[in-house]
């Protein structure tokens, strides 16, 4: 019986998130497992990833042969270079948290002053059609100079 470490998937249409777990290569892609081993949340920002170190080593250690995008996770938590014998990836940088928008956006409007109405004025209908008449007029001034 051959078996893999592959992704669960759980999770709404356009929220994913994923389970690492040790099933039979047979078996679907959200079938039955084995053993679950891990999390795997792609939509939050950082992607939340948590692997079982001492289970992952015990199943790559009997030959449970990974998929690629669990080869991929398990390369970033550095399980497969320890069960390699490669050394440790640098550890996983977590990005600066983001600054409030809304927060940012009032303190900029109080520290503009109000320049006037960003609104222009409609023209009337009437200096449409005379400035419309003067253009007119003046090319065939021009040709008859």
């Amino acid at each position: 019986m051959a078996v893999k470490i592959k992704l669960k998937r759980l999770g709404k249409i356009r929220s994913p998130h994923y389970r690492i777990v040790v099933a039979d290569s047979r078996t679907r892609r959200d079938g039955r497992a084995i053993e679950e081993i891990g999390l795997y949340h792609p939509v939050q920002n950082p992607s939340r990833i948590e692997v079982n170190s001492e289970r992952a080593q015990y199943w790559l250690s009997v030959g449970a042969q990974p998929t690629e995008p669990v080869l991929a996770i398990l390369k970033l938590t550095g399980d497969w270079q320890a069960h390699k014998g490669l050394p440790a990836p640098a550890p996983l940088l977590q990005p600066e948290p983001k600054a409030d928008k809304r927060a940012l956006f009032e303190s900029l409007g109080d520290a503009t002053e109000a320049k006037g109405e960003a609104i222009t004025q409609k023209a009337k209908k009437s200096d449409k059609k005379a400035d419309e008449a003067a253009d007119a007029a003046a090319p065939a001034e021009s040709t008859e100079a």
